[in-house]
Formats: C-alpha cells, structure tokens, sequence
C-alpha cells in the first residue's frame, strides 16, 4: 500500500507575535503523526516574516525527529536561509 508522506504548510505570515502559535498548531500536528515517517513543512507560501519564522521550522523539526521520523523542509525563502547562515542552522534546514 502507497501512503503519502504528510505535508504542512506555513503561513505567508510569521512575526514573532504569531511565531508561538503557529509552533504550537503545527508541532501538535506533526506529533500525531505516526513514527518512523517523513513528514514534509512546505514554506512556500511565507513571505512576510521575521527571525522567529526560523524557531517554528526548528521547533516543527524537532518535533518530527523526536517521533523518530524524517523531516523535510521544502520552499524556503533565500532570506531565511540567509537567516539560518548567520545563526549557524542552515545544515538543520537540509
């Protein structure tokens, strides 16, 4: 049986006044998911953002990896991955 690896979508919009709560919707999500699997974050659609978009990446991350499972990010901005380089996470991202 085929199953297709769940996929997340961010927002077009994380500042740090929304960064918990979206952390929060999403690494509930992500920790229901079945163990062992890849889970896919798709962050395409962000484009007004701040620093604290990169915590919630991170957070969804290490929620999947808790699980045991694989984690993929797909879409990221070239200014969070400018923002990944000066914190020194960008290999996190990959």
């Amino acid at each position: 049986m085929f199953t297709m690896a769940p996929t997340f979508t961010l927002p077009a919009t994380i500042m740090q006044d929304q960064a918990q709560g979206v952390a929060d919707s999403l690494t509930d999500a992500m920790s229901q998911m079945a163990a062992g699997g890849v889970v896919t974050l798709n962050a395409s659609a962000l484009q007004h953002f701040d620093s604290s978009a990169l915590a919630v990446v991170l957070a969804c991350r290490r929620a999947v990896l808790e699980r045991g499972g694989e984690f993929e990010v797909l879409g990221l901005p070239e200014r969070l991955l400018a923002l990944a380089q000066v914190y020194g996470v960008t290999e996190l991202l990959h």
